[in-house]
């Protein structure tokens, strides 16, 4: 049995992490083997180059290395993670995926989305998920979470323009990705998205065999 990809997107700050906790507890209590893994990271050698990107003392990064360095990271992960454990019928949640990148380097850094999937197509071994949930939620509130949670990182350090330009940008994507991306309101309470995820991904279940 095939298993499923799932992928949350969103700003800075957008609740991600708690609704895949949810999602990864209603799942297992279903009888569904449960992988939960992150981007840039989620293997030894996708966690050092997410250092690279990340470190605040790397703010003069050119934005091609910085997609060549997500779509590297990105590599690693699906041929290490993802592709295997689907493959093998399990259940696959990552909080975020290429659509970051086609929003933070494609869109927010101007080298356009078209690109940002060009260059990530041989990254992606055709594993793109089966479904994703966007949170959106305003810049501004997403920033003031983030700064009342700890010390920023070079992409969280980025103007407010540029995130206001990420969350335009997720919007953009997700109107001409409807089929696959699912937009959730982030400013609803936890308890209201957790519901509204769990409507949407419950009938693209199976039953374990």
């Amino acid at each position: 049995m095939k298993g499923l990809f799932i992928s949350l997107e969103g700003p800075d700050g957008c609740g991600k992490s708690t609704q895949i906790a949810f999602m990864k507890s209603s799942l297992e209590s279903r009888g569904y083997d449960v992988i939960v893994t992150r981007e840039p990271g989620g293997t030894v050698i996708s966690e050092q180059i997410r250092q690279v990107i990340l470190d605040k003392n790397n703010m003069a990064m050119q934005d091609t290395t910085e997609l060549l360095l997500y779509a590297a990271a990105r590599a690693q992960l699906v041929g290490e993670v993802i592709k295997p454990a689907v493959e093998a019928g399990k259940v696959v949640i990552c909080d975020r995926f290429v659509d970051s990148s086609a929003v933070y380097q494609g869109i927010a850094r101007g080298l356009g989305v078209d690109t940002v999937y060009e260059v990530n197509a041989y990254a992606l071994q055709n594993m793109m998920p089966d479904i994703t949930f966007f949170l959106d939620m305003p810049a501004a509130e997403g920033i003031r979470r983030k700064n009342n949670q700890h010390d920023l990182d070079r992409m969280e350090l980025q103007k407010a323009a540029f995130h206001e330009k990420v969350v335009e940008g997720y919007r953009q994507l997700a109107q001409t990705q409807k089929e696959r991306i699912v937009t959730i309101d982030a400013m609803k309470s936890i308890e209201e998205i957790r519901i509204e995820i769990e409507e949407r991904l419950i009938p693209l279940l199976k039953q374990p065999k």
